[in-house]
């Protein structure tokens, strides 16, 4: 599914009321009426609700759902922020429509305010600003997003928290005048800050409310941004032929495991058995053999000269692909072995996490070091090592959309929502998955299924696409059945059959 940057909001916009038509004023109130749609849903037992309003389009939205509001029931105290006296004409309009109504708690902010005083029960609603915002809050706006921090009351923010930037929330921002609210009702789209997990505070339990922006405007206008949806995940999977064999789906070269990590061996070789590959071969140091032949009798098995880890290059010629770095340590010998690798593999498709980049990192120029069909895998802190420190995730996610780019791979960057960065420039983001992943091994488990998927014949795009989603779900399936707090990586691998089966209902 696309999305956007703030900067195609007004675009998108602009397109549907053109072209459903529809008036600016009832697009908003379109806004307006999922938002008290959702709210009516999350507190049906009607408690007071505090609405704050800016002199912009999203003080609009949160002006008509303060006249819906009570026209429900609920007790509603309205606060019109408008220092300049200058309204937006759709927060003009909704501004006459409230006062409309007799008897309402209204009160508009032009110089001096009394706070109200807000108590744990009672609702705030955020809607001083929406995703145009472009600089740090500051005056009176400051100080009333410090207050509303400060209260015991629970916090919804209309499409953005007031104060966050869509996109790049560095330098020019300051945390302490960001909204935290506790749930973000946005609209049509996710922000793409909301996808960096130092804005979890500000943005809490984010809700997409589709409003009915034009299909048409979404199709045509352009965008390097994409979230992964089942729908259309579920259309990379290969029908199986009925009079296929094992021949038909590939046959991998895992390079894995040392003394001490083998277990990361078996993970990655059970997971790509697991996901469909038609013949396996684990390459480990002479330390795993029985251990590997014991756990996994399924994969055929190639022992390295060296006992503790690997450092000997054995016949490539017949395999599929490679997947490389689980558990391999990081020895000279292993470092040695690796550039041999990388310069031998010519275009079959490479797979390289874990230690494999750790080594990377070391070398003087590392460019030279990633064949033309390579998916590297790294977790935040592995990528920091080849690219250099970041000071947040929207940076990190800029270095690796050019790092992508630059050395024409695929960087699969993983964390809460994992990003496939491809060498055109896309940013695929992934909706799957918990945080009960956040378990030793379960990268592991991701390289065996990239390395088996590639094996039978997907293109790297596709691989990174359906063995991200597939591991993320895996993993919700194995945390519905078990708990977070319980699973492990094995979890993962052992719902894998339920997760492919989950995907092509």
């Amino acid at each position: 599914m696309k999305f956007f940057k703030t900067a195609n909001i007004k675009q998108l916009d602009r397109y549907t009321i053109e072209n459903e038509p529809i008036s600016s004023i009832d697009l908003m109130e379109r806004a307006a009426m999922k938002l008290r749609e959702t709210i009516v849903s999350l507190f049906p037992e009607k408690k007071s609700i505090y609405i704050f309003a800016g002199q912009g389009n999203n003080g609009g939205d949160a002006l008509a759902l303060a006249r819906l509001l009570i026209e429900e029931g609920y007790e509603v105290y309205t606060y019109l922020c408008n220092p300049t006296k200058k309204l937006s004409l759709d927060c003009k309009k909704n501004k006459e429509r409230l006062l409309e109504i007799a008897d309402i708690h209204f009160t508009e902010i032009v110089n001096e305010f009394i706070p109200p005083v807000l108590k744990e029960e009672d609702v705030v609603i955020d809607g001083l600003f929406g995703s145009g915002l472009n600089k740090a809050l500051e005056g009176g706006f400051a100080a009333l997003v410090r207050y509303i921090n400060s209260s015991p009351a629970q916090v919804i923010s209309i499409d953005i928290p007031s104060g966050l930037f869509g996109e790049k929330n560095i330098t020019s921002n300051i945390e302490q005048i960001i909204i935290k609210a506790d749930i973000t009702l946005t609209f049509q789209f996710p922000k793409l800050a909301f996808l960096f997990s130092e804005n979890e505070k500000y943005t809490g339990d984010v809700k997409v409310l589709d409003i009915g922006i034009h299909p048409e405007a979404i199709k045509k206008t352009p965008t390097d941004l994409f979230l992964l949806q089942k729908n259309e995940v579920k259309g990379i999977i290969k029908k199986r032929e009925k009079f296929s064999h094992k021949g038909n789906y590939g046959h991998g070269l895992l390079f894995s495991g040392s003394f001490g990590k083998m277990g990361a061996a078996v993970l990655s070789a059970t997971a790509a058995m697991r996901s469909g590959i038609g013949l396996l071969t684990a390459h480990v140091p002479e330390c795993g053999k029985t251990i590997l032949q014991t756990a996994i009798p399924e994969a055929m098995l190639n022992v390295d000269s060296f006992y503790e880890n690997i450092a000997t290059l054995p016949d490539l010629t017949h395999y599929s692909a490679f997947g490389v770095g689980p558990g391999i340590g990081t020895s000279a010998h292993t470092s040695t072995f690796l550039e041999s690798l990388l310069s031998s593999v010519k275009n079959k498709p490479v797979i390289l996490d874990a230690d494999a980049l750790n080594i990377i990192s070391t070398w003087p120029i590392i460019g030279n070091a990633f064949p033309k069909n390579c998916i590297i895998t790294p977790h935040p802190k592995e990528f920091d090592r080849l690219a250099g420190n970041s000071e947040n995730s929207y940076q990190r996610f800029i270095k690796a959309q050019s790092f992508a780019k630059k050395y024409q791979i695929y960087v699969v960057l993983k964390g809460a929502y994992t990003a496939i960065l491809c060498p055109t420039g896309e940013a695929y983001f992934n909706t799957t998955g918990n945080p009960g992943m956040a378990t030793a091994g379960s990268g592991d488990v991701l390289t065996g299924i990239l390395l088996s998927l590639v094996c039978q014949g997907y293109t790297l795009k596709e691989a990174a696409i359906l063995g991200v989603y597939l591991h993320g779900l895996a993993g919700d399936i194995a945390a519905a059945e078990i708990s977070q707090e319980s699973m492990i990586a094995r979890d993962i691998i052992g719902h894998l059959g339920k997760a492919f089966c989950e995907l092509k209902k």
